[in-house]
């Protein structure tokens, strides 16, 4: 018997059996941004364009008003302004959460030996606490039960980042909005206003103000100026 098996493993060896007794093992960790500067704490770092673009995006979602960029391989000063200008209109204009948060961003640079050190500045228009408050979703067919949610809860704000974008899915979004209208009895109320960020080509993240927006009070209309001397005249 033991001849047997010995056989059976030397033959295992020669046609490749071997393989079936290896084992892949996966480990997990904290993750661990590389666009962060191991020795400086506050600073990012960045050798290409999109490398830019990713670390003002995980410095507007963490509401960081200041941040510091390490620029490397960048050749000039020219070429550091031109990307600077790029990334950041790139981010305000076409990116979900830059639409959305960002007010405006400005930066100014200096030379370093070896790479370029750029102080950003960023302005906002929404608070740290709507930021974080901003929910996930797969898809539009979820913004029913979500939208339930925060009525239920008495919200009058909801931002939600969406995963997947379809040419009719701003059809469905005002197809959920009128149906849950309908079902919580709300039709005549003041209509919702529903803002898509970026406004154009695909949205990545929508906002829902569900209160009515303040009335003005109205301004009385003017007077012309005989009437108004005559009403001064009586006044006295």
């Amino acid at each position: 018997m033991a001849r047997i098996i010995a056989a059976l493993l030397s033959l295992c060896l020669l046609t490749g059996c071997a393989s079936l007794l290896e084992r892949e093992y996966s480990t997990s960790e904290p993750h661990s941004s590389k666009f962060w500067e191991s020795e400086a704490a506050g600073t990012l770092r960045a050798e290409n364009y999109q490398d830019i673009v990713n670390d003002l995006l995980l410095a507007i979602g963490q509401h960081r008003e200041s941040v510091t960029l390490r620029l490397y391989d960048f050749g000039n000063d020219v070429t550091v302004a031109e990307t600077l200008e790029q990334a950041t209109t790139e981010i305000q204009q076409e990116t979900p959460m830059g639409a959305y948060a960002v007010e405006y961003i400005t930066s100014s640079r200096q030379s370093q030996r070896g790479y370029y050190e750029v102080s950003v500045q960023i302005s906002y228009r929404r608070t740290a606490e709507q930021i974080q408050s901003v929910v996930n979703a797969t898809s539009t067919e979820a913004l029913y039960s979500l939208l339930e949610t925060a009525l239920d809860e008495g919200r009058t704000e909801l931002a939600v980042r969406i995963g997947y974008w379809g040419e009719n899915s701003r059809t469905r979004v005002e197809e959920i909005v009128a149906q849950l209208r309908e079902d919580r009895e709300l039709t005549e109320e003041p209509a919702w206003t529903v803002n898509y960020y970026p406004a154009e080509g695909t949205v990545g993240l929508i906002e829902f103000l569900l209160d009515a927006p303040e009335q003005q009070p109205e301004a009385e209309p003017e007077l012309p100026a005989e009437e108004i001397s005559e009403k001064i005249e009586n006044d006295t």
